[in-house]
């Protein structure tokens, strides 16, 4: 596991049961032993509204982050999903959507398995130009039908 791994792993356990959290970046940096800017890159990558979480940002004093995590019913998370993942989504995007789904067992392994499958680069065999808004509109209307 990466540090950004690690990083996201660490920062997702301090939410343990509430849906909301605080943390400073400095510190985050300190006790992983990095630079800020992996701290931000972690929170600009791992939590986006298209994932479920809403962040605000301070600079200044430490980085003050604050970060909200959607809580929802499932369909109402998904709706939350869908309308926040644009015109593109990458495969790399279709992971860290699918992690965040298992984990708060919005969908099954074998649901899972599908959506990865079907948004595969090995499936999308087309001009690069067009395969991340192909696969943005497959994975938003696999989700429409998840129950």
């Amino acid at each position: 596991m990466g540090i950004t791994d690690l990083i996201e792993e660490f920062i997702k356990d301090l939410f343990d049961g509430s849906d909301y959290i605080e943390i400073q970046r400095n510190e985050l940096a300190n006790h992983f032993h990095c630079v800020p800017s992996q701290i931000n890159y972690v929170i600009s990558t791992r939590f986006k509204p298209s994932q479920g979480y809403y962040v605000e940002s301070k600079r200044g004093g430490g980085g003050n982050i604050k970060i909200r995590k959607v809580n929802t019913t499932k369909s109402d998370y998904i709706m939350h999903i869908i309308n926040n993942i644009g015109k593109t989504l990458t495969s790399n995007d279709v992971d860290i959507l699918i992690s965040d789904f298992l984990t708060y067992k919005v969908v099954s392994k074998s649901e899972a398995k599908l959506l990865k499958v079907a948004t595969s680069d090995n499936v999308l065999k087309l001009d690069a130009s067009i395969r991340d808004e192909v696969r943005a509109r497959i994975f938003k209307n696999m989700l429409l039908n998840i129950e």
